[in-house]
């Protein structure tokens, strides 16, 4: 097995992230003014790193967030199986007192263990880690050893317990924010550990509310 880096990051700000409203894979939001600035300190942070393929999920934020290094020419793909978790109902909802302590319910009840449960017309943590492991499993088939995948904070968490072996009951142990860096590394026996944990130092100068 070929050993991989792995350059792991969300996606930049959009106008949900910003009002505090879920998006979910059922809403293609776009970056927004400051998402925009995120993805450009990112891209001028890390344009010298020589990677070899670029990976986004299905929705333009993510893409959006990655642009920078597309436009160098660096081969790059589109992974469906690595969209946001579906948050059903909720997706694109105002959190209202009501709304917040469902999904804060909802929570306690994956960090005790049931992770069959979703949202209303959403995903289960373990429907997810099913579909992201369709797509990491692809990505890893393939012969690029220095990527950069960009993806959303659910999947994040639920990837990156994947890779590291982790409960999914502990996913919430990985914190993210909009183009906050992970960096793994994977052994030859195919094991991964962590460099750099939820990075912003990227995001220092800007004036972000």
């Amino acid at each position: 097995m070929l050993s991989k880096k792995i350059y792991l990051v969300r996606h930049g700000q959009t106008d949900y992230n910003l009002k505090g409203v879920v998006q979910g894979s059922g809403i293609d939001a776009p970056l927004n003014w400051n998402g925009h600035k995120q993805a450009r300190a990112f891209f001028e942070a890390y344009k010298n790193v020589p990677f070899e393929k670029v990976f986004y999920t299905g929705l333009q934020r993510t893409k959006q967030s990655v642009q920078g290094f597309l436009d160098l020419g660096i081969p790059h793909e589109a992974v469906p199986e690595l969209n946001e978790i579906s948050w059903g109902r909720y997706e694109g909802v105002p959190m209202t007192h009501e709304e917040n302590h469902y999904y804060t319910d909802m929570l306690e009840r994956w960090a005790s263990g049931d992770l069959d449960y979703a949202i209303e017309g959403g995903e289960s943590p373990n429907l997810v880690a099913r579909r992201l492991r369709k797509g990491i499993d692809h990505i890893l088939r393939q012969p690029e050893r220095t990527i950069l995948i960009c993806m959303h904070g659910r999947a994040m968490r639920v990837l990156l317990s994947l890779l590291l072996g982790y409960d999914l009951r502990y996913m919430d142990t990985f914190l993210h924010r909009n183009l906050g860096l992970y960096i793994l590394n994977q052994s030859e026996l195919g094991f991964f550990r962590i460099e750099k944990y939820n990075c912003g130092e990227h995001l220092k100068d800007l004036d972000l509310p």
